[in-house]
Formats: structure tokens, C-alpha cells, sequence
């Protein structure tokens, strides 16, 4: 797949170990494919986000698995039970790959595809606080 890349996540994926660096090849093209306007960019300590009108997700390989953290507020849906931990946390999820696991192509794609619209509507927070809002109304 041909996309815009950043060096430094190029870097940051090249350094990895062969199936770290694989899998990292693999949600990089899910992640553009969901949409081409998707940047690269790297932040904090050199870790890769991918960006469009905000944080759609990021990159951290550790020591035995690879994170995909998903900055969705937790209010995309996750119907295939993709999402790994963080179900309590108010702004990131995860996923978690091991050695050997498969990409869930669709409904990743999808997960990020909900995220860029929010992210286009204005972000997870002002939707959760317009949700909030519309909830006290009807009562």
C-alpha cells in the first residue's frame, strides 16, 4: 500500500524485531487505508501517532506484544471485541497483539474510520459532552 510516511516511524518500526516490525507494517497500511488524509507524526518519547483532526491512534511495541492504542473516548463501538484493556479509561484503549496474531482488518478499519469522523465532528469529548447534555435534557 502507498502512503506518507513519516522517517521517524519509519525508524521507530525498523529498529523493532522481525514479527514487531511486520505487525507494525500491517496496522500502518490498516490504519491509511481507513483514510488517506491519516499523518504520521511521532510523540513523546519517539513513540508513532497517526493524526487527523486530532489523535486517532499510536504505536508502542513492548517487550512481547505491540499496542494499538485507540484514542476514541471509549464511545466507538466495539462489536467484535477487539479492544484489549483500557475499557475503563475515560480517553484510550487498547489492543494487543502477540507473535502470531492476526490483524482484525474490518473491524479495525471501522473502529478507525468512527474515530476520524468524531475526531471530524469535532472530537470524543465534545460528543461525549453533547451526549451528557442530551441525556439531562430528557430527563
Amino acid at each position: 500500500m502507498s502512503h506518507s510516511t513519516d522517517p521517524r516511524v519509519d525508524a521507530y518500526v525498523e529498529n523493532l524485531p522481525g514479527w514487531q516490525a511486520d505487525l507494525c507494517g500491517r496496522l500502518r497500511d490498516v490504519i491509511h487505508s481507513a483514510d488517506p488524509e491519516v499523518q504520521e507524526t511521532v510523540k513523546r518519547k519517539g513513540q508513532p501517532y497517526f493524526v487527523l483532526e486530532g489523535n486517532v491512534c499510536a504505536i508502542l511495541a513492548a517487550k512481547d506484544h505491540v499496542n494499538l492504542f485507540t484514542y476514541d473516548g471509549a464511545i466507538v463501538p466495539d462489536p467484535h471485541g477487539i479492544i484489549t484493556g483500557g475499557h475503563g479509561n475515560s480517553s484510550a484503549r487498547t489492543i494487543a497483539f502477540r507473535e502470531g496474531d492476526r490483524v482484525p482488518v474490518a473491524p479495525l478499519t471501522a473502529m478507525l474510520r468512527q474515530i476520524i469522523a468524531n475526531n471530524r465532528a469535532g472530537g470524543w469529548r465534545k460528543l461525549k459532552a453533547a451526549a451528557a447534555r442530551s441525556d439531562r435534557e430528557m430527563r
